[in-house]
C-alpha cells in the first residue's frame, strides 16, 4: 500500500509539471474543423452558379477522408478533371431530366451533395472496383475522376469513352434508385427473371448474364438494381445500342435460358420500365433516352 502510495504521488507531481497554466495546447488543421479553407476560385465560382444556387446541389471536390471509407487507398481529384467532368454531368443528366421533367422535378429529386474521388475504390475480396455509391437518396460520391477525358480533351483516344460511359451509367443508375425509392416499380418486374438473382453476381459474365434475360452482370444482384440497370444502360447506350445488345444475344445459358426467352425477358422488363417513367413521373422515357445519349455522343464522338 505504501508503494501504490509514493507511486501515486509521483504521477501526481509529474502530471502537475507537465500542464502547467502557461502551456499552450497546439492543434493543426483538422479538415471540417476551420483547417479546410481555401481561396475561392473559378471552380467554386462556377460550381455554385451551375448547382449550388439553381438546384441546391454541394460538390465537394477538396479532399476530406472522412467523406469516404477509412479503409480504403483513395486518390484526390484534379481541379480540371473535377470541372470537366461537373460539366458534363449537367449537360447529360441535369438538363435532360430538366427538359423532359421541368426545374422543380430536378431540384426535389436529385441528390444535394456530391463527391469527387481521383480514383477508383477496390474490393480486394470480390475482385471488383466501385465507380460510385449514393446514401439515402443525398450523397453520391463518384471515383475514377482523374480518368476523365471527352473528345473536347487534348490526347483522347476511343478507348476515353468507356470511363465517360461508366461513370454516367453509374449516375443514372443511382438516381434510378432514388426515383423507385420514391415510388415503387410494378412489382410484376421482379417476377420476370424471378430466381435467378444471386449475391455472387460478380461470378457470371455480362455474356453469361445476358443470356439469362439480364442487361449486366450486376442486374443479377437483385430486382431492384436490375431495375436501374436497365433504367442506366437504355439511357447510356440509347435505342440503337440497347436493340444492339438485346438482338446479339445468342446460344442457350448455362441455366438452359434460350436466347430467345432472353430477349423476351429484356425486352418485357424495357416495357416495364417505359411505363413505370411515364405512369409515375409522366416522363416519356424513349424521349428522355434520346436527350440522354445525343448528349453522351457528344463528349464521346
Amino acid at each position: 500500500m505504501k508503494l501504490f502510495k509514493i507511486a501515486f504521488s509521483i504521477l501526481c507531481i509529474a502530471l502537475l509539471a507537465s500542464c502547467k497554466k502557461e502551456d499552450k495546447l497546439v492543434v493543426g488543421d483538422i479538415p471540417g474543423l476551420g483547417g479546410d479553407k481555401w481561396v475561392q476560385g473559378p471552380l467554386d465560382t462556377w460550381i455554385k452558379d451551375n448547382y449550388t444556387t439553381p438546384y441546391n446541389i454541394a460538390v465537394k471536390y477538396k479532399w476530406d477522408q472522412f467523406e469516404l471509407e477509412l479503409n480504403k487507398t483513395l486518390v484526390p481529384p484534379r481541379e480540371d478533371k473535377a470541372l470537366a467532368v461537373m460539366q458534363a454531368i449537367k449537360a447529360v443528366w441535369i438538363d435532360t431530366y430538366k427538359a423532359e421533367a421541368g426545374d422543380l422535378f430536378v431540384k426535389k429529386y436529385s441528390p444535394k451533395f456530391f463527391v469527387l474521388v481521383g480514383s477508383v475504390s477496390y474490393d480486394v475480396n470480390a475482385g471488383t472496383e466501385t465507380l460510385g455509391t449514393a446514401e439515402g437518396g443525398r450523397k453520391v460520391v463518384l471515383y475514377k475522376i482523374n480518368d476523365f477525358r471527352s473528345k473536347q480533351m487534348p490526347g483522347f483516344v476511343p478507348s476515353d469513352s468507356l470511363v465517360i460511359k461508366e461513370m454516367f451509367h453509374t449516375i443514372q443508375h443511382e438516381f434510378g434508385h432514388i426515383l423507385h425509392q420514391n415510388i415503387m416499380y410494378p412489382t410484376t418486374f421482379k417476377n420476370i427473371t424471378a430466381g435467378l438473382y444471386t449475391a455472387n453476381w460478380y461470378n457470371t459474365s455480362v455474356f453469361n448474364a445476358r443470356q439469362d434475360g439480364f442487361i449486366t452482370d450486376y442486374a443479377l444482384s437483385g430486382p431492384d438494381d436490375d431495375f436501374v440497370e436497365m433504367i442506366s444502360m437504355m439511357l447510356v447506350e440509347g435505342k440503337g445500342g440497347f436493340d444492339a445488345i438485346v438482338n446479339s444475344i445468342t446460344g442457350v445459358s448455362p441455366n438452359g435460358t434460350t436466347a430467345a426467352e432472353a430477349q423476351a425477358s429484356l425486352r418485357e422488363k424495357e416495357s416495364v420500365v417505359v411505363a413505370y417513367f411515364k405512369n409515375a413521373w409522366n416522363i416519356d422515357f424513349y424521349s428522355l433516352q434520346a436527350r440522354s445519349r445525343a448528349a453522351i455522343e457528344v463528349l464521346i464522338k
